[in-house]
């Protein structure tokens, strides 16, 4: 402040100083021209006036900074209440903010399983959709009757032939295999649609899971990707399967690893109990140089010792027997002399822990859809579960629940418009997966025969948002509602959620299939039902609203 006062001193004795008429030339008389003078003096002012604002300018300038300085002064020798309540009041903003973003969370993972019942959710299906109609009740009701059940009538005897037959083809099997170097085989079970009485199209394919063990003294020793080991995210739903001595603790003994030197001996294996050199623990099926069950192995082995066991029981039976896809470790196929053929599938599997949670060697797929990450990756199923879980909860539904109704026809609707315009990234298991989530979100009222029609278009809508949002959440995995009679296991209860739609995040041309295979198969849904419904008189259906969404 006093030295900006200093230069507007400075400056106006500067102009006294410099005034012409103060201290007039050395002539001593006034030069004649005053106009050149007035206008001299003119510029002078001017240029006095400018230097005044500029320095008006930074007087009030260091003026700014001085309140700004005296201000930061007040605020540092703020009291110590007011530090305390302004910390308080942080404080409480980030736990507030916290408490949001923390429900937020739990809302999307805690209920991803929300169906949005409320009509407002319409508005998810986007205007591409606004104008299909859907099939009313009546014409429901009647493609059901004759396309649905009119062709799943013989189901039940073909489960019965397919299981007595690979019971008879597993027994043979056990006595072609050497009991002490040969896997141990266990009976099979069914699974699937097949056994879940939802599968609609032809051909009638039965799925049978078979348990395996390795010979004494070795055992399976797994470790998913929710048990704590490290595992990428594109193996999220693997495990692998390590064969060790029944003796051996999980993390090996340290004369594994270290070299004891000559005149050392490990006091747990003696010379005679060592680990099984490379060669023999590829006879055990495990991948080259490693502990590793390998699905590939086990898949060769597994089809070798199934001809082995048809050419022990063939003349029993007045059909043949012959392996319909090699890729698959039992793909079969019954061809009787009449023409006629049934396909089934025998699938290794080994059991984890002492659960009905298997791991399976190959894993149906969608064909757009990557294959394994290696052979000693093996995808668990939780088809057992699934059985169990759909079984119990149809003891609570109403009588002739339209659940399985709705899983069916949805299941033909897009297998049909995958006929038409080419495989899709979505497979049955996603649609079960969707009922699935559905039967433990509504009310059990809801699942009553005269409401096929609501529930169809809840299925619809929530396949459809799951599409939007690329996240379909497995049933099981991540799931703490799971009933507890099941006796499912705790530790893929507390994993995180798998998102079964994974793969349409990192592959945007299926993806773009996918969903354009969708819209189509809503688009000609009508038509499609249209195509397998009987005649319904015009009378009947004349007052009933066809909705559309």
């Amino acid at each position: 402040m006093p030295v900006g006062i200093f230069r507007v001193c400075l400056v106006v004795i500067t102009a006294i100083v410099n005034h012409p008429l103060l201290f007039p030339r050395e002539s001593g008389t006034v030069p004649e021209n005053m106009e050149e003078i007035i206008q001299k003096m003119k510029e002078r002012e001017q240029s006095l006036r400018l230097e005044q604002l500029r320095l008006e300018q930074e007087i009030a300038d260091q003026e700014a900074r001085q309140k700004i300085v005296e201000k930061a002064a007040q605020v540092v020798e703020e009291s110590p209440e007011e530090k305390v309540r302004w910390d308080m009041w942080t404080a409480l903003s980030m736990v507030i903010f916290l408490l949001i973003e923390l429900w937020r969370q739990d809302f999307q993972e805690g209920n991803w399983q929300d169906t949005g019942g409320e009509e407002d959710d319409m508005a998810v299906l986007g205007k591409a959709f606004k104008g299909v109609s859907f099939p009313d009740k009546a014409v429901l009701a009647s493609f059901y009757e004759k396309r649905i059940l009119g062709t799943t009538g013989d189901m039940a005897r073909m489960r019965e032939m397919v299981e007595g037959f690979a019971d008879d083809l597993l027994e043979a099997l056990r006595s072609v295999c050497n009991r002490d170097a040969d896997m141990e085989v266990e009976d099979c079970m069914g699974v699937g649609s097949m056994y879940e009485n939802w599968r609609v199209r032809k051909p009638f394919v039965c799925d049978l899971i078979v348990p395996f063990a390795p010979p004494e003294p070795y055992c399976f020793r797994s470790q998913t990707w929710c048990s704590g080991d490290s595992f990428p995210p594109d193996e999220q739903g693997y495990g692998t399967i390590k064969v060790c001595r029944a003796h051996e603790d999980v993390a090996g003994c340290i004369c594994d690893k270290t070299k004891l030197g000559e005149d050392m001996l490990c006091l747990l294996h003696s010379q005679a109990n060592t680990t099984r050199p490379s060669s023999e623990m590829e006879d055990l099926l495990c991948f080259k140089n490693t502990q590793y069950l390998d699905a590939d192995q086990v898949m060769k082995w597994f089809q070798i010792a199934v001809t082995k066991a048809w050419n022990r029981i063939s003349h029993k039976y007045e059909f043949d027997l012959s392996f319909s896809l090699l890729d698959l470790p039992g793909a079969l196929k019954i061809k009787f002399r009449s023409g006629k053929s049934i396909a089934f599938n025998l699938t290794p599997v080994v059991q984890y822990e002492n659960s009905d949670v298997y791991f399976i060697s190959h894993f149906p797929r969608s064909s757009l859809v990557a294959d394994l990450p290696s052979s000693t990756h093996w995808f668990l199923t939780f088809a057992v579960y699934e059985r169990r879980f759909i079984q119990l909860i149809s003891k609570t539904l109403p009588a002739n629940a339209c659940h399985i109704s709705c899983l069916q026809i949805l299941s033909f609707l897009h297998g049909k418009q995958c006929s038409l315009t080419g495989p899709s990234g979505l497979t049955n298991y996603h649609l079960k997966t969707v009922m699935l989530h559905l039967l433990q979100v509504c009310p059990s009222q809801d699942w009553a025969p005269e409401n096929l029609e609501a529930r169809l278009q809840d299925m619809l809508k929530f396949l459809e948002r799951c599409l939007h949002e690329k996240k379909l959440y497995h049933f099981f995995i991540g799931n703490g509602r799971v009933p507890e009679e099941l006796g499912f296991p705790i530790i893929f209860q507390r994993a995180e959620p798998l998102n079964l739609f994974r793969s349409f995040v990192l592959h945007r041309d299926v993806y773009r299939k996918t969903v354009d295979t969708f819209h189509e198969m809503l688009r000609n849904m009508s038509a499609l039902i249209n195509e397998y419904t009987v005649h319904i008189p015009h009378a009947h259906t004349n007052g009933i609203h066809k909705e559309s969404f």
